[in-house]
């Protein structure tokens, strides 16, 4: 089943994001090219397609796993989240009706 883990970005966490950003992007390339990745992506700050330094305000995952326990347990590895950039992270289940 597919998931929408919603990562929220601690405030002044731009240093450390940019610092984990590689091996955030390694993690997802992993499960893009297992065909597990639906949509992945920051979210700015603000209307913009380069933030500068307004930064993000978190990421938005779209992934599949076997379980929502599966999700949360890799969301918890996940490197924004040791590095401190993420405070918070939500899954929820999600169902691909389009495109």
């Amino acid at each position: 089943m597919w998931y929408l883990i919603r990562g929220y970005d601690r405030p002044g966490s731009l240093v450390a994001r940019r610092e984990a950003r590689p091996d955030h992007l390694a993690r997802l390339e992993q499960l893009r090219d297992a065909g597990r990745l639906l949509a992945a992506g920051p979210l700015p700050a603000i209307d913009s397609p380069d933030p500068g330094p307004a930064g993000f305000q978190g990421s938005l995952l779209i992934l599949e796993f076997d379980s929502q326990s599966a999700a949360e347990g890799w969301a918890a590895q996940d490197p924004y989240v040791a590095a401190g950039v993420f405070e918070r992270v939500e899954v929820l289940p999600f169902l691909a009706v389009l495109p």
